[in-house]
């Protein structure tokens, strides 16, 4: 960081600014032994998402990857429709958090002016600054992808994500979300403190690349909430991993959106809890 106000005002790359963890001194007990080490902190930061000079909400989340986040976000929250309605990003480095100013067109914009939200959104907030039951509750398009996944593909990635998440390796507190593709694994990853802001980074990134988001498929590191499953089924996406359980929002609406949704996917275990066609299992037993 830097503490010149005039620097401050320039746009960052996204290697310099905030850094995305600290190193601590900390004391390790085990049981009675007493062990001095250096440890690895990650950061949550707030980052203020201003739209055409207006301040919309501001978000906790590790400081990487923030255009990507910020189109994610935008695009998964219904601000604009495709990535062609954001206009410009700049990123702005300040003492007490990140400025991200997006430019969008006139109609996303007069959209924007009738949601409602500019609260402050919390690390693990999905539906935070909502003001009407509607804009908490979407329906997204239902989702039509061919994708036909032999499970030793989904276990296969499984498998992997672990090694590729390398601040969480340092760190141990941060989600991950991954894009995998049939016969090439884990092909994208992207990570942060919030769960939401990691598939929002993610989404991010494969818009901006012009990924085929109904070619393969996406495992997050946490429960599958509802918000979860709505970020997905927005773009498109026709399947969801997730590590840890769903909830039944999420279930009726992976349902509705045609969306296969599965959880507890650990090892060599895994719940599917709707639309099971997609992946293929040769060898079971009942």
């Amino acid at each position: 960081m830097t503490d010149n106000a005039n620097a401050a005002m320039q746009p960052l790359s996204l290697e310099l600014g905030w850094p995305s963890y600290q190193q601590h001194n900390v004391e390790c007990w085990r049981g009675s032994q007493l062990y001095v080490q250096e440890d690895y902190i990650a950061e949550e930061v707030p980052v203020s998402l201003i739209y055409n000079g207006v301040p919309h909400v501001v978000m906790l989340a590790t400081p990487t990857n923030l255009e990507e986040f910020a189109l994610g976000f935008s695009i998964t929250e219904g601000i604009i429709k495709s990535p062609k309605e954001l206009l410009s990003t700049r990123v702005y480095n300040r003492s007490n958090g990140i400025e991200v100013h997006l430019q969008i067109t006139e109609q996303s914009l007069q959209y924007l002016a009738n949601k409602g939200r500019n609260l402050t959104g919390r690390t693990g907030c999905g539906l935070c600054g909502a003001s009407t039951l509607q804009q908490a509750i979407r329906q997204p398009n239902p989702v039509h992808g061919k994708l036909v996944l032999p499970v030793t593909e989904l276990l296969s990635a499984l498998n992997e994500i672990k090694k590729r998440q390398k601040l969480n390796q340092l760190t141990g507190s941060v989600h991950g979300a991954a894009w995998a593709m049939p016969g090439q694994g884990i092909v994208d990853i992207r990570e942060d403190v919030g769960r939401h802001n990691a598939l929002d980074k993610l989404i991010g990134l494969l818009l901006r690349t012009g990924k085929d988001l109904t070619s393969g498929f996406v495992i997050v590191t946490s429960r599958a909430s509802y918000e979860m499953v709505q970020k997905a089924a927005s773009v498109g996406i026709t399947m969801l991993t997730a590590i840890s359980a769903p909830t039944g929002l999420a279930i009726r609406l992976a349902n509705e959106a045609g969306l296969t949704l599965i959880g507890f996917a650990r090892d060599d275990q895994h719940v599917i809890y709707t639309h099971s066609h997609r992946l293929i299992h040769t060898n079971y037993i009942i």
